[in-house]
């Protein structure tokens, strides 16, 4: 048994992985094993003792969230839809499986949509991914081919049609309710909750919204059992994760590693530590919307709860690096310009507050900043940043790395204030 299923069968050099070498290498065996011979509530039985987490940043337990659906067959369509949007700064984990796995997540998305009865699904991938749209395109219709998906499949009775939908990309698509209103051809602004689409989703039918990652650990969990699933984490949460860093490191890159790794392994061993006559000042381990942590943190576990103990979150599991040489007024004045305007505009604090934020940021990364404008920051982070003062989640994610930086390197901030000007500058 592989210790690494989410990239067993990925090779850049050999190029994707189609369906007969994916057979070859037990794949689809868990959906012959499945359909028809095993009940939905068995499968979804196996979800929950696996004790899975949704693997897109939230972390809420994948066995839970489905159980929220109306199970058994309905009047009307069920949906299952992959969030494959991935636009998440600093995160590039997804694309891996997409461009050179198609046929993992398309097994995935078959047990899923059986556990909880749907008949049709949809892959929502963001337009830059032309390859990996092209590749999960030419991978469903060999599972077509193959009777894997249609119409009876296997000859059980049981239909499930799956799509492309190549988004016309925004970032607030990450956020469910936003991805389900873009598909149905409206504006990507979230929806309020409840209902919540486990009950009234798609079309106003009951729907699950699932990252790719947690999709494809579907296909192994029934395929090898939850017990040995939960073998594969080093702490309480169980399985494998993607997990990535970008930034000033020696090998940046994305690794499949047991979930509770520590920060330091993933930096040192995997990343190849920092570059010749730099080190590590800071990094947000989850993606660009998590608070910033520093090199103490090296040794905490990367696993929910030992993140968010910490005090930011695991996010999508892929960290930004930043160094002693980089500006981190400069680096959070670029975060706060793409939040601000992948804002959905629905809400006046993310509408006008963030663009505010940049402005201030800007004025005190070229020179122009004032004493005052700390205290406009800090105001500004405890109100956008409180979950129930916006309409959904984007602002507060878009002030944590804000916050936290003002919190850890606040004397840069003063720096650039009382210098008018950035003391990196030409470093």
């Amino acid at each position: 048994m592989s210790d690494r299923p989410l990239t067993r069968n990925i090779d850049p050099v050999a190029g994707p992985t189609w369906i007969k070498t994916y057979e070859a290498n037990d794949g689809y065996q868990a959906v012959r094993e499945t359909i028809g011979q095993r009940s939905p509530a068995d499968v979804l039985d196996m979800v929950r003792e696996s004790n899975l987490r949704g693997r897109g940043g939230a972390g809420f337990p994948t066995g839970m969230k489905w159980s929220f659906v109306p199970m058994g067959k309905t009047d009307g369509h069920k949906y299952l839809v992959c969030n494959a949007d991935e636009m998440e700064p600093g995160t590039f984990k997804d694309r891996i499986i997409l461009e050179y796995d198609p046929h993992q997540l398309i097994e995935g998305m078959i047990l899923s949509a059986y556990t909880i009865a749907a008949d049709v699904g949809y892959i929502f991938i963001r337009d830059e991914y032309h390859v990996a749209t092209r590749r999960l395109r030419q991978a469903i219709a060999e599972a077509e081919q193959k009777g894997y998906l249609g119409n009876d499949i296997l000859g059980t009775g049981y239909d499930f049609h799956l799509y492309v939908h190549v988004s016309a990309g925004r970032y607030i698509c990450g956020e469910e309710t936003a991805l389900l209103n873009s598909l149905e051809g409206k504006r990507a602004t979230p929806r309020a909750k409840p209902p919540f689409p486990q009950v009234s989703g798609l079309f106003g039918r009951p729907t699950i919204v699932n990252n790719v990652e947690t999709l494809c650990n579907i296909t192994h969990i029934v395929g090898k059992g939850p017990d040995w699933f939960k073998s594969l984490g080093l702490g309480d949460d169980s399985g494998t994760k993607l997990f990535g860093a970008s930034g000033k490191v020696k090998r940046p890159g994305c690794w499949e590693l047991p979930m509770g790794t520590t920060i330091g392994e993933i930096i040192e061993d995997h990343a190849g530590g920092m570059r010749e006559g730099l080190a590590l000042k800071g990094f947000l381990p989850g993606g660009a919307s998590t608070d910033f942590l520093l090199p103490e943190h090296l040794d905490l576990r990367m696993d929910y709860d030992t993140i968010m103990q910490a005090g930011s979150r695991m996010g999508t599991g892929t960290m930004i690096i930043m160094d002693d040489k980089t500006c981190p007024v400069a680096m959070v004045r670029n975060l706060e310009m793409f939040f601000a305007r992948e804002s959905c505009g629905f809400c006046t604090p993310c509408r006008e507050g963030l663009p505010w934020i940049f402005r201030i940021l800007d004025d005190i990364e070229e020179g122009r900043g004032m004493p005052e404008d700390m205290e406009v920051l800090d105001r500004q982070g405890r109100f956008i940043g409180a979950i129930g003062n916006t309409h959904c989640a984007h602002a507060p994610g878009a002030i944590e790395p804000l916050s936290s930086a003002i919190r850890y390197f606040r004397e840069d901030f003063e720096q650039h204030i009382q210098g008018k000007r950035c003391p990196y500058a030409g470093g």
